[in-house]
């Protein structure tokens, strides 16, 4: 459904030590925002009913109902150069994507 880079696995479990939230999954919601739609990544230990539960290199993603037809066939990347660090969402369902979400920046999901 989903697919999650090495570079972004790596530094969700990272976060994860950081933040003392081993048992913490990665929550995807996909919020409408203009003409596109904004992404919020969270850290969250409960598992609603209606979640779509995908598990990647031992990293586990909630997806609720709503945002899974959306997010299907969707990368979660972690890019760290000079100009930027921070999760991009690259989603081919959205014509123009608004991008990601920069740990630091407009996402809640612990990073720096």
């Amino acid at each position: 459904m989903i697919e999650v880079t090495t570079e972004a696995v790596e530094k969700l479990k990272s976060i994860m030590v950081d933040e003392e939230a081993m048992d913490a999954a990665l929550r995807v919601v996909v919020v409408p925002a203009g003409d596109g739609v904004q992404y919020m990544l969270t850290l969250e230990s409960e598992q609603h009913e209606d979640d779509i539960l995908t598990e990647i290199d031992g990293v586990r993603v909630l997806i609720d109902a709503d945002s899974a037809p959306i997010m299907e066939g969707a990368k979660i990347d972690y890019v760290e150069d000079l100009m930027r660090s921070g999760f991009i969402i690259d989603n081919p369902n959205i014509a123009m994507s608004t991008g990601g979400c920069g740990c630091g920046g407009n996402c809640s999901c612990g990073g720096h």
